[in-house]
C-alpha cells in the first residue's frame, strides 16, 4: 500500500515438491497474481535496490503474499515468501530489534502470518503479536519506538486493528477511538495524525474504512467511503491529488468501495483492467498491471500490480485468507 510499504515509512524454500503446470487464464487478477509470482527473487522474495545494492523489501514480500490470497492463486510462491519472511534476520530486519521497534511493520507482517495461518505468537522467533501491543499508547496510538523518530500513521493504525482483531483478544477499543477520532470534517481520513488543517487522503481513506468496518464502527466507515466515492476520476481511477489516475490508488480504493459502492468499485476495476499489459506485450510483461496510462514500467510494475489485484478482487484485507491454485498462471492468448 503505497505509504506504508515504502522503505521510507517503514523502512517474506519449500522443500521438493514438485513445481505445478502453470496454467493459462482469462481472468485479470489470476493473470496479475501470476505474473507478480515470477518477479520474486529466487521465487520468495522482492528485493530493493539503493545504488545497485540490493537490500531485502519486506513490504513489497507481503502485498505480494496479500494479493495471492486475493486472487486464490500462486499459493506456492505465497508459502515460499511467508517462510522467508519467518527467518529470524529477515523478521527482526524487519520489525526491528533490541532498541527499535516499529509499529506497521508488526502490523503489517502479523496480518501476513494471519493471511497464512502462521503463529503470529511465535513467527521468526518474535512475538508479533505482544510486540504490537507493546507500542500502544495511552492515546489508543500505535507508535512506534526508534531513535530515528516515529513514522506512524493511518496504515499504521489500520493495519494494527484488521491484524489485532483477527487475535483472540481482538483490537483494543482505544485504538479503534483514536482511529475514527482523526476523521476529517469532510468525512476522509488523513494520512498522518494531529496536522492542521486535517487533509483527507484517498489510499488512508480507503484503508481505515476498512479497518472500521472490521473492527463494527460502520457509522465512520460509511461517511470515509462516501468521501472516497466522491474522489473518484472521469476515468474510474483514483489519484494522489491532481495527478493523473494511478494503480496503486485505484486498487486500494476499488477494495474499500467492493460491496459498498457497486458502480463506483465496477469503474474503478475497469480502470485496473485498462492498465493490465495484454497479448500485444511482451510475453514476459503480460498480466502485469501498469502503474498508470503512460504503459509498462518494470520498476513500478510489481507495487502497482500487487495493490491492483486487490481492487480487481474486492476482497477486504479483513478477508483475505491464503489457500488456493499452487500455480502462478499466465494471461491466455
Amino acid at each position: 500500500m503505497r505509504r506504508l510499504v515504502l522503505a521510507a515509512v517503514l523502512m517474506l524454500g519449500i522443500g521438493t515438491a514438485a513445481t505445478p503446470a502453470v496454467a493459462a487464464t482469462h481472468n485479470k487478477s489470476g493473470a496479475a497474481a501470476g505474473w507478480l509470482a515470477r518477479q520474486l527473487v529466487d521465487g520468495e522474495r522482492f528485493e530493493a535496490d539503493f545504488g545497485g545494492q540490493k537490500f531485502p523489501d519486506q513490504g513489497l514480500t507481503i502485498d505480494a503474499i496479500f494479493a495471492f490470497a486475493a486472487a486464490r492463486s500462486s499459493d506456492t510462491n505465497a508459502e515460499k515468501a511467508i517462510t522467508w519472511l519467518a527467518k529470524p534476520e529477515i523478521t527482526t530486519g524487519y520489525v526491528g530489534s533490541g532498541t527499535e521497534a516499529y509499529a506497521g511493520a508488526h502490523a503489517k507482517l502479523l496480518l501476513a502470518a494471519k493471511v497464512r495461518h502462521k503463529n503470529g505468537n511465535a513467527f521468526g522467533g518474535v512475538d508479533l503479536e505482544a510486540g504490537l501491543r507493546g507500542l500502544l499508547a495511552p492515546s489508543g496510538r500505535f507508535s512506534d519506538r526508534s531513535d530515528f523518530g516515529d513514522f506512524s500513521n493511518a496504515f499504521t493504525q489500520s493495519l494494527a486493528l484488521i491484524a489485532l482483531d483477527r487475535t483472540p483478544a481482538g483490537s483494543p477499543a482505544s485504538a479503534k477511538a483514536f482511529l475514527a477520532g482523526t476523521q476529517c470534517p469532510d468525512g476522509g481520513f488523513p494520512l498522518n495524525f494531529g496536522q492542521t488543517p486535517c487533509a483527507s487522503d484517498v489510499d488512508s481513506t480507503a484503508l481505515v474504512v476498512q479497518a472500521l468496518r472490521a473492527t463494527g464502527d460502520n457509522v465512520n466507515a460509511a461517511e470515509g467511503t462516501a468521501w472516497l466515492a466522491s474522489k473518484q476520476n472521469a476515468d474510474g481511477g483514483f489519484s494522489v491529488g491532481a495527478n493523473a489516475s494511478n494503480a496503486n490508488s485505484t486498487g486500494l480504493a476499488a477494495q474499500a468501495l467492493a460491496g459498498h459502492r457497486p458502480a463506483a468499485a465496477t469503474q474503478a476495476r475497469q480502470f485496473l483492467r485498462s492498465l493490465a499489459v495484454g497479448c500485444a506485450g511482451a510475453v514476459a510483461d503480460r498480466g502485469a498491471i501498469a502503474y498508470d496510462a503512460t504503459g509498462f514500467d518494470q520498476a513500478t510494475a510489481p507495487r502497482a500490480t500487487a495493490q491492483a489485484v486487490l481492487g480487481l478482487t474486492g476482497v477486504k484485507l479483513a478477508n483475505l485468507d491464503g489457500g488456493g491454485n499452487p500455480a502462478a498462471p499466465t494471461l491466455a492468448c
